[in-house]
């Protein structure tokens, strides 16, 4: 078999991408209105259950249909998913002050994990943090610290820090999936369940590739027997998926890395699918990514890939994604894909005819 081989987008190469002709867009060139009703706080009670909003990228013409229906709509595509599995990667601790510190466990480091601490006090270099067993942020009673404790390594700007466990803790046992911050509620027990793919197999996201929640059982069978094949690659999603674009420039924004694998089954598919003149199909922006950062070859590395308008894809031929936030990397890679009038186009109808958005929401099929 084919070893894998470290790839990595440089600097230059990224800057490389990015077009002359696109230098004036702005992020507010990315924003739409959106009522605080549109976004989902929960999942369909089905997971194949979600509308789907259909867009043809050359014409523009929409038509409304529901995730049941993709096997309908596709035919020989090779179906491109991240198969990363989320972890329970957040939880709460006490420091010996009693003060509550949030914890969100990032990428582990040999031993050690790079995480996200919340506290109204930052903690110090060495100090113990105390976990509290469960999803109650406000345990207090002695009986709730017994999981053991974390140990401050070190920080490293921006709200993160190194860290390690004093003891192994088996991270189903003290944390929680970790659901963006727009589904502001307590997680519950569905939300281990739902909040992760059916093909998840690969533990180290901290978010869900939302778009991926949607393909039951029943729906892959679906397409595969209209002749689509399911090929796996992986990309584990950081906290760098939530983060706003700041700067006023599209261009000036640098994304954070993601690790990512592309195996060699799975490159091996892409080239088949390309001399068999098959479409590729990616769910998920992490699924673009991915075959875009490693143009559909074996590998593994790092991407800092940022696709905007302007961008020139070289593996994806079709999309399968769901509605994003205003401003967001997501909603200018989805824009790159479709155009941005024509995306923008789509959401306000969308918006109009009361698609649900974001993580639990519906879907857009980009063809």
């Amino acid at each position: 078999m084919e070893s894998l081989t470290c790839q990595r987008l440089t600097d230059g190469a990224r800057r490389a991408q990015m077009r002359p002709a696109m230098a004036d867009l702005r992020t507010s060139d990315f924003d739409f209105e959106l009522p605080e009703s549109a976004i989902a706080k929960r999942p369909p009670e089905n997971r194949h259950g979600g509308r789907l909003l259909v867009l043809d990228r050359k014409s523009g013409a929409i038509s409304h249909r529901k995730i049941v229906d993709l096997p309908e709509l596709l035919g020989n595509e090779l179906i491109v998913v991240n198969d990363s599995k989320v972890i329970p990667a957040r939880f709460y601790a006490r420091r010996q002050t009693g003060g509550r510190v949030e914890v969100l466990l990032i990428e582990k480091i040999e031993q050690q994990w790079t995480c996200m601490l919340k506290a109204s006090k930052r903690p110090k270099e060495q100090e113990l943090l105390h976990i509290i067993k469960g999803a109650n942020p406000d345990a207090t009673e002695a009986a709730d610290l017994h999981l053991g404790a974390l140990r401050i390594c070190a920080h490293l700007g921006g709200g993160r820090a190194l860290v390690e466990f004093t003891e192994e803790i088996p991270l189903e046992e003290i944390g929680q999936p970790p659901l963006p911050p727009y589904i502001d509620r307590a997680t519950d027990k569905d939300d281990w369940n739902r909040y992760q793919t059916v093909y998840a197999a690969n533990d180290g996201s901290v978010a869900a590739p939302t778009a991926g929640l949607h393909l039951s059982e029943e729906v892959l069978a679906g397409l595969g027997a209209k002749g689509c094949e399911l090929a796996k690659v992986t990309l584990h999603v950081g906290p760098g998926t939530f983060v706003p674009v700041r700067s006023e420039r599209v261009n000036d924004h640098k994304m954070e890395e993601e690790r990512y694998v592309v195996s060699a089954a799975t490159a091996e598919r892409i080239a088949a699918a390309g001399r068999e003149n098959r479409r590729i199909l990616a769910v998920g922006t992490t699924s673009v990514r991915t075959l875009e950062s490693s143009k559909g070859m074996a590998g593994q590395g790092r991407s800092e890939l940022f696709i905007s308008p302007g961008y020139s894809f070289q593996v994806v031929e079709a999309l399968l994604t769901n509605f994003h936030l205003p401003r967001s990397t997501l909603l200018m890679l989805v824009s790159a894909f479709a155009g941005r009038e024509r995306v923008l186009a789509a959401y306000r109808e969308a918006v109009a005819e009361g698609y649900r958005f974001y993580s639990y929401g519906d879907a857009m099929l980009i063809r």
